[in-house]
C-alpha cells in the first residue's frame, strides 16, 4: 500500500518514512504543499500524511483542495500545534486524524492502521489464497497458519497479487505499483523479486507456481479451483454453458484464421512466384539483373517473414527471413550462392502448398486468453431477493440483456472473477455490514477499466447516497423500481460505456495481418480500422481520431518511422500511444523506431497473448490517466479543460459538415442557500445528483461538463436550438420534481436556470456561443430563474407566455 508524506523538515519526513517503511508501506515524500498536491493528482495513494504548516501551500488548505476534488483517502494532519481550534480547523477540512507532534511511531501507525482498515474502498480485512493469508492491518503473512518472513517489496508484491487475483501484471505494471516514482529499478529487480517470493511460498509448502508466469506477458496469481456455492446447482449449469461459450469462441476464432488463410492463399503463393521469378534471374550477368524485380522479391519475402508463422507456418516464416537476407545481400552486390538460394526457395514452395499447423499458430496462442461470453451485456444482481432476480430475468430477454445472480458478496466475488460482467445492480443490504457493501462498490469503481455499479436500496439516506456517489457508483435506485426501469437506466449506462470503446487505427501495407489484427482485436471489445495505403494516412487519423496506432516499419510510400514522427510533430497527436509491429529485429531499427517516440515494439510473427496485453494493458493505463485528468471527480462529467477540447473538435465538424450545434448553460439557482442552509455534504449531493442527471437524460454523444461550482455546459450536436431547449426543459421538469432531503430531516427542492445558444447563428467559436448563451442565461435569471431561455431573438416567442404557468421552490 502506498502512503505519501507531505512534510518540509527533512529529520521527520525520513523518520516517518524509515517507521512506516518497516511496515511494508511504500512511501513517497512531497516536501511542500504544492508538490504534494501534484503527486496525489498523478499517483493513486491509500493514505497521505500532511504537515500543518508548509510553504507554498499549507496542509489545511492541500486537505481542502483534496477534499473539494473528490479524493477520498484517509488524510491525516500532523503538526506541534495542540489548540482545539487548529484541531477543528483541520477537521472541518477533511482530516480524518489529527496527531501532535512529538508523536510515538507506535501510536502513529496504529492510527494508519485504524483509518486504512475503515477509511479506504480497497481494503479488505484478511486477503486469502487457498491456505496463504495475508493481514493488511498487522502486515503478516500465513499459509496454514504458519508464518511467513517476507521483505517488504516480497511482502507488496504478494498484495498486490492478492488484491487482483484475475489480472495479469506485467513488470513495468509491477513497478508502477511497487516501487517509488524516484526510484523505478529496471524489471530484472521485479524478477529477482518474485524469483525470492516463490522460494519462500515453496518453503512454507505453498505451490512454487502460485505464482505463474504467463509467457510474453508477465505474472499473475494461479487461478484457484473453488468449491461449490449455495447456489450449486445454478453455478454448476453457469459453468457448463461458460465452457460451451467458450469452445464457441475457439470454434470461431480458428474459422476466422482459416477463412483469411482460404481467403490470402493464392496471394501468397503469387507472392512466392515473384520470388522464385527474381531468383531465376540471378543466374544472368550481375549487371543485367532488373534491380526492381530483386526489390520486390525481397519485400515480398520481409512480408511473409511476419505473417506465415502466425497461421502456423513457423518454418515457412524461417524460411523467408533467410531468404530475404540473402537477397538483400545480392543488391549489396556481394556474392551469393544462388543454388542455395534456389533450394530455400522450393523448401517455401513446399511449404505454403501443405496446410497450416494447428498448433503453435495464432490460436494455440490466443487459446487461454479467451474468456466465456455471451454477445449480450451480462447483468450481474447481487441480491438476497430471489424473486427480484427473476422478474429481472424475465424482462430481460427483451433488452438484450443477461442476467445472473449472486446472494452474497463472496458469492458476487467468485462469480466476478470468473467472469466479468458488463455492469452490476448491487443492494447494499446483501451483507449484514454496509461498509462491505460499500467496499465491494468502491473495489469495482476502481478496477482497470471501472465495472459500472447500480445500487438498489429500499433506505433512501442522504449519508448513503453521497457515499455511494463518492464512491464511484453510476446510479442510485429505490426499491420498488419496475424491471423494465431497471433494464432502461443499465442500458443507458451500458451505452455510455460503449461510447468510450477504445479506437486503434492499424496501418500495414499487408493486407494477412490487418485481417489478422481485426480477428485478433475485435472479440476484446477494441474498435478497430484498418488501412493499407500509408499515403491516406493523416486524413484517416483526422477523421477516426483513435486512441491508439499501430504501424508497420517497412511500407511503400510512407515508411511507419515516418509516420511515427509525423505524429510526434504534431502537438495534437504528441500523446497518442504507437506501437510498431514489424518483422525487423535489427537493433539499429528498434532504437530509431523508439528515438522517433514510439512506445512500444512488438516483432512479427504475431503472438497473440503479447500483442493483446500489450494493447489492452497499455489502453487501460491511458483511461485511467484521462479519466483522473479529465472526468469532475464530484458529478463524474467532464471537466472545463476536456469538455473545451471536445466542443472545439465538435464545431470544427460542424463546420465541415454543415451541422448545427446547441450549447447551453446551466447554473443551479439559489445554490449558496443549498450549502448555507444545510451542508456542503448535501450541496455536494445535489451536484452529483445534477451530474447524474444529465448524463443518462442526454444521447451518448452529447458533450455535458461541470466548469465551476453550480454551473455545468452542455453541447449537442447536429441540434439546433428550438429543440435543445425542450431537451433541457425535460430535464428541468424532472429535477423539480426530486425531493433532497437534508440530515436534519428538511426537505427541499432545486432547480436550474439556462441560457442556450446555436452554432452559426449565435457565434462562430465557443468563446462567442458562450458569451450569447450567458446573455440568455441572465435573462432567464432575471425573468425569475427556473427556467430555459434560447438567445434573443427566440426568447419571447418559447418562454415568456409560460412564465405564469412555472412552479415557484424553494431554492
Amino acid at each position: 500500500m502506498k502512503i505519501l508524506i507531505v512534510e518540509d523538515d527533512e529529520f521527520t519526513a525520513r523518520m516517518l518514512q524509515n517507521v512506516l517503511t518497516r511496515q511494508n508501506y511504500n512511501v513517497e515524500v512531497a516536501v511542500d504543499g504544492e508538490a504534494g498536491r501534484e503527486l496525489v493528482e498523478a499517483f493513486d495513494y491509500d493514505l497521505v500524511l500532511i504537515d500543518y504548516v508548509l510553504p507554498k501551500l499549507d496542509g489545511v488548505s492541500l486537505c481542502r483542495q483534496l477534499r473539494s476534488q473528490g479524493y477520498q483517502m484517509p488524510i491525516v494532519l500532523l503538526t506541534g500545534r495542540d489548540s482545539s481550534h487548529d484541531k477543528a480547523n483541520g477537521l472541518d477540512a477533511g482530516a480524518d486524524d489529527y496527531i501532535v507532534k512529538p508523536f510515538e511511531p507506535e501510536e502513529l501507525v496504529a492510527r494508519i492502521r485504524a483509518l486504512l482498515r475503515r477509511g479506504s474502498a480497497t481494503v479488505m480485512p484478511v486477503l486469502e489464497w487457498g491456505d496463504l493469508k495475508l493481514d493488511p492491518s498487522a502486515c503478516t503473512v500465513t499459509y496454514s497458519d504458519r508464518p511467513l518472513n517476507l521483505t517488504p517489496k516480497e511482502y507488496s508484491l504478494l498484495e498486490v497479487f492478492l488484491r487482483n487475483q484475475h489480472r495479469v501484471f506485467s513488470c513495468s505494471a509491477l513497478i508502477d505499483h511497487i516501487w517509488s516514482y524516484k526510484k523505478t529499478p529496471g524489471e530484472e529487480a521485479v524478477r529477482t523479486q518474485i524469483k525470492g517470493l516463490r522460494q519462500k511460498l515453496k518453503t512454507a509448502g505453498a505451490d512454487r507456481d502460485a505464482i505463474e508466469t504467463v509467457y510474453g506477458i508477465g505474472y499473475r496469481l494461479k487461478p484457484l479451483l473453488h468449491n461449490q456455492s449455495e447456489e450449486s446447482e445454478n453455478d454448476l449449469a453457469s459453468q457448463d454453458s461458460d465452457r460451451q461459450i467458450h469452445n464457441s469462441i475457439q470454434q470461431q476464432t480458428q474459422l476466422g484464421i482459416s477463412e483469411i488463410w482460404g481467403r490470402f492463399r493464392s496471394r501468397v503463393a503469387e507472392q512466392v512466384g515473384i520470388i522464385e521469378n527474381a531468383v531465376a534471374k540471378l543466374e544472368v550477368p550481375p549487371q543485367e539483373v532488373n534491380a526492381d524485380l530483386l526489390s520486390a522479391a525481397v519485400a515480398e519475402s520481409h512480408t511473409l517473414t511476419g505473417s506465415l508463422a502466425t497461421f502456423g507456418f513457423s518454418h515457412g516464416s524461417v524460411l523467408s527471413r533467410q531468404i530475404e537476407q540473402i537477397l538483400r545481400e545480392q543488391i549489396a552486390c556481394k556474392n551469393i550462392e544462388v543454388k542455395h538460394l534456389r533450394s530455400l526457395v522450393a523448401d517455401l514452395r513446399q511449404e505454403i502448398s501443405r496446410e497450416p499447423a494447428k498448433e503453435g499458430g495464432l490460436v494455440t496462442h490466443l487459446s487461454h486468453l479467451f474468456q466465456a461470453k455471451d454477445d449480450r451485456p451480462l447483468l450481474l444482481v447481487i441480491d438476497r431477493d430471489r424473486q427480484l432476480t427473476k422478474n429481472l430475468t424475465a424482462e430481460s430477454s427483451s433488452w438484450g440483456i443477461r442476467v445472473d445472480s449472486a446472494t452474497s458478496l463472496a458469492i458476487a466475488k467468485d462469480k466476478i472473477y470468473h467472469q466479468v460482467p458488463n455492469a452490476v445492480l448491487l443492494d447494499l443490504s446483501v451483507s449484514d455490514s454496509t461498509a462491505e457493501s460499500l467496499a465491494l462498490l468502491g473495489e469495482l469503481s476502481q478496477r482497470i477499466p471501472p465495472l459500472p455499479v447500480l445500487v438498489f436500496s429500499n433506505r433512501d439516506n442522504l449519508a448513503e447516497r453521497l457515499e455511494v456517489a463518492r464512491l464511484g457508483g453510476r446510479t442510485f435506485l429505490r426499491k420498488p423500481t419496475p424491471p423494465a426501469q431497471v433494464l432502461d437506466t443499465v442500458t443507458q449506462i451500458l451505452k455510455r460505456m460503449e461510447s468510450s470503446t477504445a479506437r486503434v487505427l492499424a496501418v500495414d501495407d499487408d493486407p494477412k495481418v490487418l485481417a489478422i489484427l481485426r480477428t485478433l482485436l475485435e472479440p476484446w471489445g477494441l474498435n478497430l480500422t484498418t488501412l493499407s495505403d500509408p499515403q491516406q494516412f493523416w486524413e484517416t487519423l483526422e477523421a477516426y481520431i483513435p486512441d491508439m496506432l499501430i504501424l508497420d516499419v517497412e511500407m511503400p510510400h510512407l515508411t511507419g518511422i515516418e509516420l511515427c514522427q509525423i505524429v510526434r510533430n504534431d502537438s495534437r497527436w504528441s500523446s497518442l500511444p504507437i506501437i510498431f509491429l514489424t518483422a525487423h529485429t535489427d537493433p539499429q531499427i528498434v532504437n530509431t523506431v523508439f528515438a522517433m517516440g514510439a512506445d512500444d515494439f512488438v516483432s512479427k510473427p504475431i503472438v497473440g497473448p503479447e500483442l493483446v496485453t500489450r494493447i489492452v494493458n497499455r489502453l487501460d493505463r491511458i483511461k485511467l490517466l484521462k479519466r483522473m485528468a479529465e472526468i469532475d471527480p464530484l458529478t463524474k462529467v467532464y471537466n472545463r479543460h476536456k469538455s473545451t477540447q471536445t466542443l472545439d473538435e465538435n464545431l470544427h465538424l460542424a463546420q465541415r459538415n454543415q451541422q448545427p450545434v446547441c450549447f447551453a448553460i446551466l447554473d443551479l439557482d439559489c445554490f449558496k442557500q443549498v450549502n448555507d442552509l444545510y451542508g456542503h455534504a448535501t450541496g455536494d449531493l445535489v451536484l452529483c445528483y445534477v451530474g447524474q442527471l444529465l448524463n443518462r437524460s442526454l444521447r451518448s454523444e452529447d458533450t455535458i461538463a461541470r466548469w465551476g461550482g453550480e454551473e455545468f455546459v452542455v453541447g449537442m450536436y447536429g441540434m439546433g436550438k428550438h429543440e435543445g431547449v425542450e431537451r433541457l426543459n425535460a430535464i428541468l421538469s424532472t429535477l423539480r420534481e426530486e425531493n433532497f432531503t437534508a440530515p436534519d430531516g428538511r426537505q427541499f427542492y432545486v432547480t436550474f436556470s439556462a441560457g442556450v445558444s446555436q452554432y452559426p447563428e449565435d457565434g462562430g467559436d465557443l468563446q462567442a456561443l458562450y458569451c450569447a448563451a450567458d446573455i440568455a442565461l441572465y435573462k432567464a435569471k432575471s425573468a425569475g430563474r427556473d427556467r430555459v431561455f434560447p438567445t434573443e431573438n427566440e426568447v419571447t416567442q418559447l418562454n415568456l407566455a409560460n412564465i405564469a404557468s412555472m412552479p415557484s421552490t424553494v431554492s
